[in-house]
């Protein structure tokens, strides 16, 4: 058997163990609760958003909807891949995989793309639904690199999620660490990023929540960048010509790379050097 033949069937085991458990089970109301249901109200033809702002094209409506990727299926992530290491490590499964034949690379890979694609699947299918609920509720289809974009931006968040949680699980020997690792950084980026960029406004003087303020339009959207929650808005905006944050696309392309490249390599430095 190939390399990638075992990367493969190591993938799809990790991948199954978590997409058909009872976790997955009873997260799938959430991830129905938050990604349709964010569809179905936001295309609502008579909503007005704060502002008297009415989305006119499918692909504002999935902008708005995204929130629903941002607060549910993050967290699912997590929740998801938290023991992806410390629970095998803790009954011993972890030393007899490592001492296989398969490179420990190798098998960190598998690991993140199986935890990566127990999440990815059920949620593409989740996102499908919602730009067909779009159409329905607004007669207008969202463009074939509109749904790229949104596609490929949500499989990104979900696998930056999936692989700070995995690296902290390979650090600790205690689930409940590793949970409150991931628990504590979706907070951190979800809720308290906001805080942080109010805080650094007011120490540079910069008018806060001012949009029609450059500053403040261009302070946000750099300290976005910082933030995987706000590097996928970004990426989802590129879409949206009549937002003007101030960043290119070739920097908001850059960051969703290094928000992708560096914890994988921390997390295969680690598994090559781990203890089981």
């Amino acid at each position: 058997m190939s390399d990638f033949s075992r990367i493969m069937a190591f993938t799809k085991r990790f991948r199954d163990e978590r997409l058909f458990s009872t976790r997955m089970y009873i997260m799938l109301p959430i991830l129905l609760l938050f990604i349709p249901g964010m569809a179905w109200g936001f295309s609502d033809p008579d909503i007005v958003l704060p502002g008297g702002h009415q989305p006119d094209s499918a692909m504002e409506v999935l902008f708005y909807a995204s929130i629903g990727v941002v607060f549910g299926a993050t967290m699912c992530a997590v929740l998801l891949a938290y023991d992806s290491v410390s629970r095998e490590r803790a009954s011993g499964v972890l030393e007899l995989r490592l001492s296989q034949p398969m490179p420990r690379s190798h098998q960190a890979i598998a690991m993140i793309l199986g935890s990566w694609q127990a999440i990815l699947i059920p949620t593409w299918i989740l996102l499908f639904i919602s730009v067909l609920l779009v159409r329905y509720r607004m007669g207008d289809w969202p463009s074939y690199a509109d749904v790229s974009v949104y596609f490929v931006s949500t499989a990104l968040i979900l696998l930056w999620y999936v692989l700070f949680t995995i690296l902290a699980s390979s650090y600790t020997r205690e689930q409940g660490t590793a949970i409150s690792f991931g628990v504590g950084l979706w907070f951190l980026f979800t809720f308290l990023w906001a805080l942080i960029t109010t805080m650094v406004a007011y120490a540079s003087g910069v008018s806060i929540g001012q949009e029609n303020d450059a500053a403040w339009v261009m302070l946000e959207g750099g300290l976005d960048l910082l933030s995987p929650n706000g590097v996928y808005h970004h990426l989802l905006e590129t879409r949206l010509p009549q937002i003007d944050r101030g960043i290119q696309d070739w920097q908001i392309w850059s960051m969703a790379i290094a928000w992708t490249l560096l914890p994988a390599w921390v997390f295969i430095r680690r598994m090559e050097k781990i203890l089981p």
